[in-house]
Order: structure tokens, then sequence, then C-alpha cells
């Protein structure tokens, strides 16, 4: 469920969530003085806003809580695209020293991987899967240092210093693959939402003269607890919907790699 509200346009999302909660919090109050006289509510006034104090502040925590932990799997997704492509950037130039044959070879070999992952491996993971193109992509770049004998006459470091950066490479990809498909557990989505429904529910045992400042207060106070929500669900799958991570690093790197002149012989 997560997965297809985040996949959601940011209004329609907004305006079911927000908007829809809101409007059946603010229709209770209503059925509520129909059935139940005000001073038989307003005697709960004194004792239930003591209780609703803790309620609220009970929430509040444990939504706090949520966003943080969402936003920091954000950016550590964001931190991994970068590091994957920074990782490719360098590996490009770790090949220049090698024959130029294999220098070109390879170095196409992870122009490939590249382009494969934004055209193939992106669109995947809105639906919160990888591609195994990728995957053979990737492959292919371990074998290609593997098989080419030469590589051991660059220097022990070299070969240390390529296998470190496909390392990163692969690293970069797992950590990536792995928050695309959400990062809140559903005990914790369970929690958020009893939550925030019983803490909006504990406000009908309060009641005011004025019925229409109730019902505007309870639709605040809605509104405000499900816009906390709406932003968990924006930002827990970083990589679909409108607030997502695009592939602009490994794109950049990929149309410097296409800008930059290969080696010919003399």
């Amino acid at each position: 469920m997560g997965l297809f509200l985040s996949s959601l346009p940011l209004w329609v999302m907004g305006l079911s969530m927000i908007g829809g909660s809101a409007a059946v919090a603010m229709i209770c109050p209503l059925i509520i003085r129909r059935r139940v006289s005000l001073e038989e509510i307003a005697a709960n006034n004194e004792v239930a806003g003591f209780k609703f104090a803790v309620v609220g502040v009970v929430y509040a925590v444990l939504l706090a809580f949520a966003v943080i932990v969402v936003w920091d799997k954000y950016a550590e997704a964001e931190r991994a695209v970068v590091d994957e492509a920074g990782a490719a950037a360098t590996l490009y130039r770790l090949f220049d020293a090698l024959p130029l044959d294999r220098e070109a070879a390879l170095q196409t070999t992870l122009s490939a991987y590249l382009d494969t992952v934004i055209t193939t491996e992106w669109p995947a993971m809105e639906h919160g899967r990888s591609s195994l193109a990728v995957s053979k992509a990737l492959d292919a770049i371990y074998q290609g240092i593997i098989a080419d004998s030469t590589v051991a006459q660059q220097g022990a470091l070299a070969v240390m210093e390529m296998y470190r950066q496909v390392d990163d490479i692969t690293h970069a990809r797992r950590v990536r693959l792995h928050l695309s498909r959400g990062v809140v557990p559903g005990v914790i989505w369970f929690a958020l939402i009893a939550s925030a429904v019983l803490t909006i529910v504990f406000t009908f045992f309060f009641g005011t003269r004025n019925l229409r400042a109730q019902i505007l207060m309870t639709g605040i106070l809605t509104a405000m607890t499900f816009i906390g929500l709406f932003v968990i669900i924006s930002i827990d799958y970083p990589f679909t919907g409108p607030v997502r991570i695009e592939p602009q690093p490994l794109q950049n790197v990929l149309t410097n790699f296409r800008d930059r002149q290969p080696h010919t012989p003399g």
C-alpha cells in the first residue's frame, strides 16, 4: 500500500490522505453531538484534557522518530548513488593504465553498466525491483579485470585499487536496491496509523458550545497528523513517485565518459 501511495502524484496523495481523513474526522463531531448532549461531553473536558496531553506527546514522539529515520535513509540512498558514480569515474580512469585495446574494452563495459542502470534498473526500482541486465553488466566488469592477464603487470597497487572501486560500485548498488523497497517495517506502519486514529478519536471526548469551532479544530488536528504520515510515505520509497532520487550523478559520469576522447595508437 505504501508503494502504491508513494507512486501517486503528490496532489492526489495529499488530497486523499489529508483532505479525506480531515473530512471524515470533521463529520464525526456532528454525529456524536446528535446522539450525546453537550453537557455529557463537556463533563469530560477537564480530565480528558490532561490525558490528551500525554496521548499527543507520545504520538508526536513516535511520528518524529519515523520522519527522522525515513529522512536519514533517503539521504543514505542519495549518498549511495553519488558514491556509485564516484567509484565508476575513478575506475574509468584507472583503466588508463592498461594497454590501449584493453583500456577501451573495459571502459566500454563500464559505460554499458551505467547506461543499463539508468535505462533499465531505475524504472525497476520504482516498483522495488532490481534488473538482471545490470547484474550481468557488473559481472562483465569483474570478469574483464580478472581475465585480463596484463593487469598483473601493472602492479599490485593498481590491481587492488581497481577491485576496490568495483567493490564500492557493488556495495552502493546493493544499498540503493535495498532502500528502494522501503525502510519502514509493517509493524511501525501499524503503530503510526493506529496511533493517529486513536489520537483523533480521543478528541471526540471533548465538547465545546461552539460546534463549528470544535469541528474546525478537529479538522486541523487531523490534517496536521496526516501531513506527518504524508511526508513519511512520500520519501519512504526514495526511487518511487514525485519525491524521488534521480540518476543524475550517474548520467553526468556517463556523459563525461562519452565526451572523453579515447586513446588511439600513434
